[in-house]
């Protein structure tokens, strides 16, 4: 049982191993497409005049500014929609306290005073048991011959 367990957390690992290596090669080979795509731009630029070349580099950087406001509007919506959830969220365990504080309050005084006490007891219970001794100075070396014996 034990070594089957162990094979198949193996097979997880490969599995997992594989998936990335995966994801990584088509990460890799999605950059391959992109920097050709930049290369041939760029020799292309090389062509054109120098009006025309600062003209390209305008256009490149409105395109590039474009994607990445399309971006950052994609991040700004997910954190509103994250924001709404957790204000829901907030407002169901703020219930909950409410309710738990109003069955409190229901709750006799006495049974109260009862709870009360109990935890009293205990606290002072815990502190029995602290292994902490309280002694004179001067009892020392009497406190000692009385452990060692």
């Amino acid at each position: 049982p034990f070594l089957r367990l162990l094979e198949a957390q193996l097979q997880d690992q490969r599995r997992e191993y594989e998936e990335e290596v995966e994801a990584l090669k088509n990460e890799v080979d999605a950059m391959k497409e992109e920097l050709e795509k930049q290369q041939q731009a760029f020799l292309q630029t090389l062509q054109l005049s120098p009006e025309a070349q600062v003209e390209f580099g305008l256009q490149q950087e409105i395109t590039r500014l474009t994607n990445e406001n399309l971006d950052l509007k994609e991040l700004l919506e997910k954190l509103e929609k994250n924001e709404k959830k957790l204000k829901k969220q907030l407002k169901i365990y703020m219930r909950k306290v409410q309710d738990f504080e109003a069955s409190q309050a229901t709750v006799p005084a006495e049974r109260r005073q009862h709870e009360r006490n109990m935890q009293v007891a205990v606290q002072r219970k815990e502190k029995e048991f602290q292994g902490m001794l309280e002694y004179y100075k001067e009892d020392e070396p009497l406190l000692i011959r009385n452990l060692i014996t």
